[in-house]
């Protein structure tokens, strides 16, 4: 019985493993063979029962391993597409960066003009840093030509006067005294005058001397005298001659102007010393800057220039009026001054300016409006015209000169480009990135 089990064991063993080798290799060995047909006759049906289990096991774990090395493939395969559809996608991003497609329909919507890039003949500048100043010629320091005390300001900072119009009163003791023997001489005047015509009756009618006629006359020559005389007085220091203005000291402005600093406050004392206003003139300015001798040849009287401010986005054409004869001892430069008219008063003392003094002409081969040219990424750039629409092209410029620029690489001439108008392109190649990005 023992015996029996034992064959039936060994049969089973040898026909799972037999049945292994028949699912890899697909052929059974011969050792195998020979050993289930001598078990075949002792115990059959045990046999198959364990050979169908053990083809059940090895069908199924090829299976799985078919189905894994599949998915691998699978994976292996999907990776390899993302990757390639990435780079391709980034060549043809690399390809169309910069590029915008428009029609000539959409061109004209948009008003976009295109011009072509062409020779120019351009004027060379030399470019200084400047500032308005006063015109020294039309500022005045005004002063009070007698001492007194100030009785009312009639002008407040900043305020226009006109020429004559009164700034302050002061009270003077001088004035007083002045207008005082003004009145006085007057009356001797008159005096004399009578006395002479009295005189001169008396001698026509033979009553009195003709001395004391030429005497008389004399009096009154000298009386006339002494009243010239407290008249220039009174004139020299700019008060009225009017003696019933008593004590009283006008002090007027000597031309239009603005009240630019104001010194005097009702109750003050003043004297001759002190500066009671600074009126100037600020219809003319001037521009002055410094100019050092390397550059002095570039700089002389005539030469035109222009003055620009970019805190007002402003800009005034001028002429150098005067080159200083001397360098200063602190810059070691030339004082050069322009005169800019200034109606609107726009042009304001102390303003830092620019001031581009034009040194020479010559011709540029290749120029552009300067409203074609656009930055971008902290380049200058335009955008160039081609059958699909735009290209945009990075550029450098060169001079500049009236609203046109010099390009000195990156363009050639005859060049169509987008002029007017480019800041659209601009803004649409600025939305295509953005989306891009995203």
């Amino acid at each position: 019985m023992n015996k029996t089990r034992g064959i039936t064991i060994a049969v089973a063993v040898v026909a799972i493993i037999g049945l292994g080798s028949v699912a890899v290799g697909g052929k059974m060995p011969p050792v195998v063979a020979e050993v289930q047909a001598a078990g075949d006759g002792h115990d059959k049906e045990s046999g198959d029962a364990h050979g169908e289990d053990g083809h059940d096991k090895d069908e199924h774990g090829a299976a799985g391993e078919k189905e894994t090395g599949h998915g691998e493939k699978e994976h292996s395969d999907e990776g390899h597409g993302k990757e390639g559809h990435t780079e391709a996608a980034s060549e043809g991003a690399h390809e169309e960066e910069g590029h915008l497609e428009l029609t000539a329909e959409q061109i004209t919507a948009a008003g976009i003009e295109v011009v072509a890039a062409a020779p120019r003949q351009m004027s060379t500048s030399v470019t200084f840093p400047g500032e308005i100043r006063f015109d020294e010629d039309r500022t005045s320091h005004v002063v009070p030509r007698v001492s007194g005390v100030v009785e009312s300001v009639r002008v407040d900072l900043g305020q226009t006067v006109k020429k004559g119009q009164v700034l302050a009163v002061i009270a003077s003791q001088q004035i007083s005294d002045q207008r005082s023997e003004l009145s006085a001489i007057q009356r001797r005047l008159e005096l004399a005058r009578l006395t002479m015509q009295r005189e001169k009756e008396l001698w026509q009618n033979k009553i009195s001397a003709e001395q004391d006629y030429l005497l008389a006359r004399q009096a009154y020559q000298e009386a006339e005298i002494n009243l010239a005389n407290a008249r220039q007085k009174l004139g020299a220091i700019g008060a009225n001659l009017n003696a019933s203005a008593g004590n009283r000291y006008e002090l007027v402005a000597p031309f239009d102007s603005v009240v630019v600093e104001k010194h005097l406050s009702i109750g003050e004392m003043v004297n001759e010393a002190s500066t009671a206003f600074t009126l100037s003139d600020l219809t003319r300015v001037w521009a002055t800057f410094g100019v050092t001798p390397k550059d002095l040849n570039k700089v002389v009287v005539g030469k035109p220039v222009t003055v620009s401010a970019p805190d007002l986005d402003a800009k005034v054409e001028g002429r150098v009026s005067y080159v200083g004869s001397l360098l200063g001892e602190q810059t070691r430069a030339a004082v050069v001054r322009v005169i800019l008219p200034n109606p609107e008063g726009a042009w304001r003392p102390g303003l830092f300016v620019s001031i581009d003094v034009t040194a020479d002409k010559a011709q540029a081969a290749v120029s552009l409006p300067e409203s074609a040219i656009q930055t971008v990424e902290d380049k200058p750039s335009v955008f160039v015209r081609n059958p699909e629409g735009f290209q945009l092209q990075p550029v450098t410029m060169g001079r500049r000169d009236g609203g046109y620029v010099e390009v000195v690489q990156g363009l050639a001439a005859g060049t169509q480009v987008a002029s007017t108008g480019s800041f659209i392109l601009k803004s649409e190649l600025g939305k295509g990135s953005a989306e891009h990005a995203h």
